[in-house]
């Protein structure tokens, strides 16, 4: 019997991944210890509640015609956990993506994914959303960097008429 995932919230996005209505999954139990993580509290691998197969397809269930991608925030640390739940996605036909604060993750995990963010988190080099990151989202299927879609640039400065 495998170990169940555990999560802390789950919700349905467009921003974790461009152009999907994504059903994200925020797991708890990350190893990595991030400097200036802004979750550390998800470090407590007894937090939240149990995500095995019967409590994610009734989620599937429940956002089908609405979700398009599941989402996980983090899970890599328990791969055959991991992998079941990325399965039953594909299965019922969603695309699916990881967030991994690591550099590179198992090959038995990626085959099972169409989206993937990698990098630790760096303060001083921020998230995402800013030009610097060390971060990088990848769309597996075409092989893309799709990082700069999270990347705003500034608008132009204007003045409102008086």
């Amino acid at each position: 019997m495998l170990t169940s995932l555990r999560y802390v919230c789950h919700t349905v996005g467009t921003l974790e991944v461009p152009d999907e209505v994504s059903l994200i999954y925020t797991v708890s139990g990350c190893p990595l210890r991030c400097p200036g993580c802004h979750s550390s509290d998800l470090r407590n691998p007894s937090l939240g509640q149990p995500l095995d197969r019967s409590s994610f397809g009734a989620a599937l269930d429940r956002y089908a015609g609405l979700a398009s991608c599941v989402c996980f925030l983090g899970g890599e640390w328990q791969p055959d956990a991991l992998i079941e739940l990325l399965k039953l996605a594909r299965d019922r036909g969603l695309a699916t993506c990881l967030y991994s604060g690591l550099e590179e993750i198992d090959d038995r995990i990626a085959v099972h994914l169409d989206y993937l963010k990698l990098g630790p988190f760096i303060a001083a080099r921020g998230g995402l959303d800013q030009p610097g990151t060390n971060q990088r989202f990848l769309d597996l299927r075409s092989g893309r960097d799709l990082t700069h879609r999270f990347q705003r640039h500034a608008a132009p400065a204007f003045e409102l008429a008086a």
